[in-house]
């Protein structure tokens, strides 16, 4: 019996889509959803192709999320195969974007196609949201698309991400929600001079190490029943000359919050600051939120997801919000719920990325599972 989800998958991963080309992948996928009625609607900017497909005009609306982009190859001759030659050998399909994300995307493309055929008037509407810009800067891609339908008032009542969410079998993680990103970049002002004379100068660095060990064992929250305590890391540090000689007179830090839904970024901003004063620091800081926490908590969606998995791959999941962020941070504004439901995530973005041969059908037939539960309940 011909796999039609395992075809699809390399398909699309022969396209050499390296972000933020697209490579002809939705033009593939456009296809396939035009011949069942999809009406496609192309929101590009900036030379990235950004796809709104529809089909229906009726609530609730379900959308399927996801990129064609992937990351670049590395060194080729480190493949076994060629990364846009999609092998199966040893139980597992090879080749750049076997797990981020194309098996996702054909999927649910697999996934509607089934569900239509066997249910071609059924309830509600359902939409894709496919970009070729979330590898890389990420800013002409959903975040462009999700731009346009707030303009025009469309809301989302369910979305999945067919990002690789699973540890060690398909299915065993779903993310129902991200953590926010908020990174800073803080300049420590001292007063340079010679180092044998250390009265005529202010060192940063040993101002500035008091409240780096505060700031260090700060509890900024407690988390809460879906997200872990939030988290404060230097990431870069750099201050002096390079002179042995010199006490320097700035000291520059590059930090993160990944914060979760119990905090704000405008109150980690003014905590933070307040510890820097109360060391009495002279001190400037660029502030960058990378993206808000999101979370969808138990309900409609992630329950019809739970059974679904139980279903199709026999195993309980486990609902996490670790990890770094996603598209769904775009999304999360304008959708009711919102999910991440793919393959392995083991080897994400490495030399030989692959999954297991029966997780494009496996992961079709959740998708599909959980449409049923959502649309004809």
């Amino acid at each position: 019996m011909t796999d039609t989800t395992l075809d699809l998958a390399r398909q699309i991963m022969a396209c050499p889509s390296v972000t933020p080309n697209d490579a002809g992948c939705m033009d593939i996928l456009g296809a396939r959803l035009a011949a069942i009625g999809f009406s496609l609607e192309w929101l590009d900017r900036n030379g990235t192709r950004n796809l709104w497909a529809r089909r229906g005009n009726t609530a609730p609306l379900f959308v399927f999320a996801g990129h064609t982009d992937v990351v670049p190859t590395g060194p080729l001759e480190r493949w076994t195969s060629p990364p846009f030659a999609p092998e199966i050998r040893d139980g597992k399909l090879y080749g750049r974007g076997a797990a981020d994300m194309k098996t996702g995307v054909a999927a649910s493309v697999t996934a509607v196609e089934a569900f239509v055929a066997a249910h071609p008037d059924h309830p509600g509407s359902l939409a894709f949201l496919l970009t070729s810009d979330e590898e890389g800067d990420a800013n002409d891609g959903t975040v462009a698309v999700t731009e346009a339908l707030q303009a025009r008032g469309e809301h989302l009542d369910y979305c999945i991400i067919g990002e690789p969410t699973s540890v060690n079998t398909l299915g065993d993680m779903i993310k129902n929600g991200r953590r926010g990103s908020l990174s800073g970049v803080l300049n420590v002002k001292g007063i340079q001079c010679h180092i044998a004379y250390p009265e005529k100068g202010r060192n940063p660095i040993h101002q500035a190490a008091p409240a780096i060990a505060e700031l260090a064992a700060t509890e900024w929250d407690q988390g809460n029943e879906y997200f872990p305590p939030t988290t404060w890391q230097i990431s870069n540090i750099h201050g002096g000359t390079g002179a042995t000689n010199v006490i320097p007179g700035q000291l520059e830090i590059k930090f993160n919050f990944r914060f979760s839904t119990a905090s704000t970024p405008e109150g980690l901003q003014q905590r933070l600051c307040a510890i820097l004063d109360s060391h009495g620091l002279e001190y400037e800081i660029k502030w960058t939120l990378g993206a808000r926490p999101f979370l969808t908590g138990r309900g409609p969606l992630a329950d019809a997801a739970i059974e679904a998995i139980r279903s199709v791959c026999g195993i309980e999941t486990e609902l996490s919000t670790t990890g770094g962020t996603s598209d769904g941070r775009f999304i999360a504004p304008i959708c009711g719920q919102l999910l991440e439901i793919g393959p392995s995530n083991a080897t994400s973005h490495k030399i030989d990325e692959c999954i297991a041969v029966d997780a494009p059908a496996q992961l079709s037939a959740i998708y599909r599972r959980i449409l049923e539960k959502i649309l004809l309940a």
